[in-house]
Protein backbone atom coordinates (compact mmCIF):
# COMPACT_ATOMS: atom_id res chain seq x y z
CA UNK A 1 0.00 0.00 0.00
CA UNK A 2 1.65 3.03 -0.70
CA UNK A 3 1.89 6.02 1.96
CA UNK A 4 -1.24 7.86 0.47
CA UNK A 5 -3.13 4.72 0.15
CA UNK A 6 -2.48 3.93 4.46
CA UNK A 7 -2.96 7.92 5.21
CA UNK A 8 -6.51 7.62 3.11
CA UNK A 9 -6.88 4.21 4.91
CA UNK A 10 -5.79 5.56 8.61
CA UNK A 11 -8.51 8.80 8.01
CA UNK A 12 -11.49 5.78 7.03
CA UNK A 13 -10.88 4.09 9.93
CA UNK A 14 -10.27 7.59 12.64
CA UNK A 15 -13.78 8.73 10.99
CA UNK A 16 -15.72 5.58 11.43
CA UNK A 17 -14.45 5.46 15.16
CA UNK A 18 -15.54 8.81 15.71
CA UNK A 19 -18.89 7.73 14.27
CA UNK A 20 -19.43 5.15 16.47
CA UNK A 21 -18.22 6.48 19.27
CA UNK A 22 -20.86 9.43 19.06
CA UNK A 23 -23.04 6.60 18.11
CA UNK A 24 -22.08 4.86 21.49
CA UNK A 25 -22.50 8.42 23.02
CA UNK A 26 -26.09 8.92 22.32
CA UNK A 27 -27.60 5.37 22.94
CA UNK A 28 -26.22 5.73 26.63
CA UNK A 29 -27.63 8.68 26.80
CA UNK A 30 -30.85 7.49 25.53
CA UNK A 31 -30.45 4.99 27.94
CA UNK A 32 -30.19 7.08 30.79
CA UNK A 33 -33.04 9.21 29.76
CA UNK A 34 -35.28 5.90 29.57
CA UNK A 35 -34.06 4.83 33.08
CA UNK A 36 -34.32 8.74 34.02
CA UNK A 37 -38.43 8.66 32.92
CA UNK A 38 -38.66 4.87 34.02
CA UNK A 39 -38.10 6.29 37.70
CA UNK A 40 -39.57 9.38 37.34
CA UNK A 41 -43.22 7.18 36.20
CA UNK A 42 -42.53 4.48 38.98
CA UNK A 43 -42.35 7.72 41.29
CA UNK A 44 -45.35 9.56 40.32
CA UNK A 45 -47.45 5.96 40.18
CA UNK A 46 -46.01 5.84 44.00
CA UNK A 47 -47.14 9.39 44.72
CA UNK A 48 -50.61 8.64 43.52
CA UNK A 49 -50.51 5.33 45.51
CA UNK A 50 -50.18 7.60 48.83
CA UNK A 51 -52.61 10.39 47.58
CA UNK A 52 -54.98 7.42 47.03
CA UNK A 53 -54.46 6.34 50.18
CA UNK A 54 -54.55 9.54 51.89
CA UNK A 55 -57.89 10.29 50.17
CA UNK A 56 -59.14 7.00 52.20
CA UNK A 57 -58.25 7.60 55.46
CA UNK A 58 -59.85 11.27 54.56
CA UNK A 59 -63.63 9.91 53.38
CA UNK A 60 -63.27 7.42 56.65
CA UNK A 61 -62.60 10.64 58.83
CA UNK A 62 -64.92 12.88 57.66
CA UNK A 63 -67.55 10.01 57.78
CA UNK A 64 -66.75 10.12 61.04
CA UNK A 65 -67.00 14.02 61.50
CA UNK A 66 -70.58 13.91 60.58
CA UNK A 67 -71.73 11.10 62.06
CA UNK A 68 -71.21 12.40 65.28
CA UNK A 69 -73.50 14.94 64.95
CA UNK A 70 -75.73 14.63 61.26
CA UNK A 71 -77.74 18.00 62.09
CA UNK A 72 -75.07 20.38 62.72
CA UNK A 73 -71.61 19.53 61.39
CA UNK A 74 -69.23 20.26 63.97
CA UNK A 75 -66.68 23.21 63.39
CA UNK A 76 -62.98 24.09 63.27
CA UNK A 77 -61.93 21.63 60.97
CA UNK A 78 -61.73 23.88 57.65
CA UNK A 79 -59.37 24.88 55.74
CA UNK A 80 -56.43 23.31 58.07
CA UNK A 81 -53.35 21.84 56.62
CA UNK A 82 -52.48 18.18 57.42
CA UNK A 83 -48.90 17.37 57.29
CA UNK A 84 -48.50 13.09 56.64
CA UNK A 85 -44.72 12.29 56.84
CA UNK A 86 -43.89 9.41 53.65
CA UNK A 87 -40.88 7.27 53.19
CA UNK A 88 -38.67 10.03 51.23
CA UNK A 89 -40.87 12.63 50.89
CA UNK A 90 -44.39 13.93 52.28
CA UNK A 91 -47.99 14.19 51.85
CA UNK A 92 -50.27 17.29 52.97
CA UNK A 93 -54.24 17.30 53.03
CA UNK A 94 -56.62 20.61 53.13
CA UNK A 95 -60.02 19.72 53.75
CA UNK A 96 -62.69 22.50 52.50
CA UNK A 97 -66.43 23.24 53.04
CA UNK A 98 -67.34 21.91 49.16
CA UNK A 99 -70.68 23.62 49.31
CA UNK A 100 -69.69 26.84 50.15
CA UNK A 101 -68.90 28.15 46.62
CA UNK A 102 -71.96 29.11 43.84
CA UNK A 103 -73.13 25.58 42.50
CA UNK A 104 -73.19 26.55 38.82
CA UNK A 105 -75.37 23.90 37.85
CA UNK A 106 -77.95 25.86 40.23
CA UNK A 107 -79.05 28.33 37.41
CA UNK A 108 -81.00 24.96 36.25
CA UNK A 109 -83.61 22.70 38.11
CA UNK A 110 -83.85 18.90 37.54
CA UNK A 111 -81.64 16.20 37.46
CA UNK A 112 -79.29 14.92 34.86
CA UNK A 113 -80.74 12.56 32.08
CA UNK A 114 -83.83 14.24 32.87
CA UNK A 115 -85.45 17.31 31.67
CA UNK A 116 -83.84 20.24 32.62
CA UNK A 117 -85.03 23.81 33.11
CA UNK A 118 -83.94 27.17 33.66
CA UNK A 119 -84.06 28.59 37.40
CA UNK A 120 -84.61 32.69 38.31
CA UNK A 121 -83.48 32.09 41.66
CA UNK A 122 -80.50 30.63 40.55
CA UNK A 123 -79.56 32.82 37.85
CA UNK A 124 -80.11 35.95 39.84
CA UNK A 125 -77.44 34.60 42.53
CA UNK A 126 -75.33 34.27 40.07
CA UNK A 127 -75.53 37.61 38.63
CA UNK A 128 -75.63 39.22 41.75
CA UNK A 129 -72.12 37.58 42.84
CA UNK A 130 -70.26 38.37 39.55
CA UNK A 131 -71.81 42.11 40.27
CA UNK A 132 -70.18 41.86 44.02
CA UNK A 133 -67.16 40.73 42.28
CA UNK A 134 -67.02 43.74 40.14
CA UNK A 135 -68.82 41.98 36.80
CA UNK A 136 -70.56 44.47 34.82
CA UNK A 137 -74.22 44.06 35.31
CA UNK A 138 -74.72 43.62 31.50
CA UNK A 139 -72.34 41.42 31.17
CA UNK A 140 -73.21 39.65 34.55
CA UNK A 141 -76.69 38.83 32.47
CA UNK A 142 -75.20 37.83 29.99
CA UNK A 143 -73.02 35.30 31.38
CA UNK A 144 -75.63 34.10 33.56
CA UNK A 145 -78.53 33.85 31.19
CA UNK A 146 -75.85 31.67 28.75
CA UNK A 147 -75.08 29.59 31.37
CA UNK A 148 -78.94 28.58 31.81
CA UNK A 149 -79.46 28.35 28.30
CA UNK A 150 -75.87 25.66 28.38
CA UNK A 151 -77.69 23.49 30.65
CA UNK A 152 -81.51 23.09 30.30
CA UNK A 153 -82.93 21.31 27.73
CA UNK A 154 -84.63 23.16 25.69
CA UNK A 155 -83.10 25.27 22.69
CA UNK A 156 -84.70 28.45 22.99
CA UNK A 157 -82.64 31.34 24.26
CA UNK A 158 -83.54 33.25 27.13
CA UNK A 159 -83.60 37.15 27.31
CA UNK A 160 -79.86 37.58 26.67
CA UNK A 161 -78.85 33.84 26.92
CA UNK A 162 -77.01 31.67 24.00
CA UNK A 163 -78.63 28.60 22.68
CA UNK A 164 -76.72 26.56 19.74
CA UNK A 165 -76.73 29.13 17.10
CA UNK A 166 -75.09 31.58 19.57
CA UNK A 167 -71.87 28.75 19.03
CA UNK A 168 -72.20 27.86 15.81
CA UNK A 169 -70.38 30.45 13.95
CA UNK A 170 -67.10 30.45 15.26
CA UNK A 171 -64.13 29.39 14.45
CA UNK A 172 -64.18 25.97 16.12
CA UNK A 173 -68.37 25.69 16.03
CA UNK A 174 -69.85 23.36 19.06
CA UNK A 175 -73.39 23.43 20.90
CA UNK A 176 -74.50 23.60 23.93
CA UNK A 177 -74.14 20.89 26.60
CA UNK A 178 -77.83 20.38 27.56
CA UNK A 179 -76.76 18.84 31.06
CA UNK A 180 -74.99 19.50 34.15
CA UNK A 181 -71.72 21.17 34.16
CA UNK A 182 -68.91 18.18 35.06
CA UNK A 183 -66.15 20.52 36.25
CA UNK A 184 -66.01 25.02 36.71
CA UNK A 185 -63.71 25.23 33.81
CA UNK A 186 -66.79 23.96 31.54
CA UNK A 187 -67.77 27.96 32.35
CA UNK A 188 -65.08 28.94 29.64
CA UNK A 189 -66.93 27.17 26.94
CA UNK A 190 -70.15 29.52 27.99
CA UNK A 191 -71.09 32.95 25.75
CA UNK A 192 -70.15 36.05 27.65
CA UNK A 193 -67.36 34.43 29.63
CA UNK A 194 -64.30 35.96 28.49
CA UNK A 195 -60.70 34.83 29.92
CA UNK A 196 -60.89 38.18 32.46
CA UNK A 197 -64.44 37.49 33.86
CA UNK A 198 -63.79 33.68 33.97
CA UNK A 199 -60.31 34.50 36.48
CA UNK A 200 -62.45 36.44 39.03
CA UNK A 201 -65.21 33.50 39.22
CA UNK A 202 -62.56 30.81 39.42
CA UNK A 203 -61.99 30.91 43.08
CA UNK A 204 -65.67 31.28 43.94
CA UNK A 205 -67.45 28.76 41.77
CA UNK A 206 -68.17 25.00 41.68
CA UNK A 207 -70.15 22.21 39.73
CA UNK A 208 -71.83 19.81 42.31
CA UNK A 209 -73.64 16.87 40.58
CA UNK A 210 -76.61 18.18 41.88
CA UNK A 211 -78.88 21.43 40.66
CA UNK A 212 -79.63 22.59 44.55
CA UNK A 213 -79.33 25.87 45.05
CA UNK A 214 -75.57 26.78 46.56
CA UNK A 215 -75.35 25.05 50.01
CA UNK A 216 -73.86 27.53 51.92
CA UNK A 217 -72.84 26.50 55.93
CA UNK A 218 -72.54 29.87 58.10
CA UNK A 219 -70.69 27.76 59.71
CA UNK A 220 -67.90 27.25 58.03
CA UNK A 221 -67.76 29.89 55.67
CA UNK A 222 -64.95 32.02 55.89
CA UNK A 223 -65.10 36.22 56.42
CA UNK A 224 -62.98 36.25 53.20
CA UNK A 225 -66.11 34.36 51.43
CA UNK A 226 -67.82 37.41 52.37
CA UNK A 227 -69.46 37.98 48.60
CA UNK A 228 -71.05 34.00 48.73
CA UNK A 229 -73.34 35.17 51.97
CA UNK A 230 -74.25 38.97 50.32
CA UNK A 231 -75.04 37.48 47.00
CA UNK A 232 -78.31 35.80 48.82
CA UNK A 233 -79.60 39.37 49.95
CA UNK A 234 -77.87 41.44 47.35
CA UNK A 235 -80.27 44.73 47.75
CA UNK A 236 -80.33 44.05 51.60
CA UNK A 237 -76.89 42.98 52.30
CA UNK A 238 -73.13 44.32 51.44
CA UNK A 239 -70.04 42.07 51.39
CA UNK A 240 -68.71 44.43 53.82
CA UNK A 241 -71.59 43.79 56.18
CA UNK A 242 -71.58 39.81 55.62
CA UNK A 243 -67.91 39.96 56.24
CA UNK A 244 -68.34 41.61 59.70
CA UNK A 245 -71.06 39.25 60.68
CA UNK A 246 -68.73 36.36 59.76
CA UNK A 247 -66.51 37.82 61.89
CA UNK A 248 -68.75 38.36 64.70
CA UNK A 249 -69.88 34.99 64.58
CA UNK A 250 -70.10 33.07 67.75
CA UNK A 251 -66.78 30.83 68.30
CA UNK A 252 -68.52 27.72 68.12
CA UNK A 253 -71.00 28.57 65.61
CA UNK A 254 -74.62 29.01 65.43
CA UNK A 255 -77.06 26.04 66.54
CA UNK A 256 -79.26 26.31 63.22
CA UNK A 257 -79.53 28.69 59.78
CA UNK A 258 -82.62 29.69 61.12
CA UNK A 259 -80.76 31.13 64.69
CA UNK A 260 -78.49 32.53 62.02
CA UNK A 261 -80.93 34.65 60.32
CA UNK A 262 -82.37 35.76 63.78
CA UNK A 263 -79.43 37.43 65.15
CA UNK A 264 -79.85 41.48 65.96
CA UNK A 265 -77.15 41.96 63.14
CA UNK A 266 -79.78 40.97 60.71
CA UNK A 267 -82.68 42.62 61.96
CA UNK A 268 -85.02 43.74 58.97
CA UNK A 269 -83.21 41.32 56.64
CA UNK A 270 -85.23 37.94 56.98
CA UNK A 271 -84.80 35.89 54.07
CA UNK A 272 -87.26 34.20 51.70
CA UNK A 273 -87.81 30.56 52.08
CA UNK A 274 -85.80 29.60 49.49
CA UNK A 275 -82.67 31.70 50.76
CA UNK A 276 -83.22 30.36 54.33
CA UNK A 277 -83.61 26.60 53.23
CA UNK A 278 -80.20 26.95 51.63
CA UNK A 279 -78.49 28.18 54.42
CA UNK A 280 -77.82 25.65 57.43
CA UNK A 281 -75.30 24.20 60.21
CA UNK A 282 -74.68 20.90 57.66
CA UNK A 283 -71.61 20.34 55.12
CA UNK A 284 -72.68 17.98 52.52
CA UNK A 285 -70.08 17.92 50.66
CA UNK A 286 -66.40 18.53 51.15
CA UNK A 287 -63.67 19.25 48.79
CA UNK A 288 -59.98 17.36 49.40
CA UNK A 289 -57.02 18.96 48.09
CA UNK A 290 -53.69 16.56 47.87
CA UNK A 291 -50.63 17.24 47.11
CA UNK A 292 -47.67 14.52 47.43
CA UNK A 293 -43.92 15.13 47.09
CA UNK A 294 -41.42 11.73 46.65
CA UNK A 295 -37.90 13.01 46.24
CA UNK A 296 -38.32 15.08 42.65
CA UNK A 297 -41.55 13.63 41.95
CA UNK A 298 -44.88 15.81 42.92
CA UNK A 299 -48.37 14.90 42.39
CA UNK A 300 -51.58 16.97 42.78
CA UNK A 301 -55.03 15.46 43.50
CA UNK A 302 -58.28 17.27 44.02
CA UNK A 303 -61.44 15.29 45.32
CA UNK A 304 -65.27 15.67 45.85
CA UNK A 305 -66.50 13.93 48.85
CA UNK A 306 -70.17 13.52 49.59
CA UNK A 307 -71.03 13.03 53.27
CA UNK A 308 -74.66 12.67 54.06
CA UNK A 309 -74.68 9.07 52.25
CA UNK A 310 -73.38 6.16 54.86
CA UNK A 311 -70.79 5.66 53.96
CA UNK A 312 -69.32 8.67 52.98
CA UNK A 313 -68.22 8.24 49.83
CA UNK A 314 -66.08 9.92 46.39
CA UNK A 315 -68.08 11.59 43.88
CA UNK A 316 -65.26 13.17 42.06
CA UNK A 317 -61.64 13.15 41.20
CA UNK A 318 -58.97 14.98 39.10
CA UNK A 319 -55.46 14.81 39.10
CA UNK A 320 -53.16 18.11 38.88
CA UNK A 321 -50.41 18.73 36.55
CA UNK A 322 -47.60 17.12 38.39
CA UNK A 323 -49.32 13.81 37.91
Amino acid sequence: MKPGERGAALLTVLMLVSVMAVLAASALERLRLSTRIAANAGAIDQARSYALAAEDIAVTRIGALVDADPARTPVGWAERETSLPLPGGTASVVVHDGGNCFNLNSVAVGQAGQRLMARPAGIAQFEALMQILGIGQGEAEHVAASLADWIDSDSFPLPQGAEDAAYAGGPTPYKTANTLVADSSELRAVAGVTPEIYDKLKPWVCALPVTDLSPINVNTLTPEQAPLLAMLLPDKLSADRARALLIGRPAGGYESGYAFWRTSSLAGMAPGGDVEAQTGVRTRWFALDLHVRLGDSEVDETALIEATVQPARLVRRSWGDGA
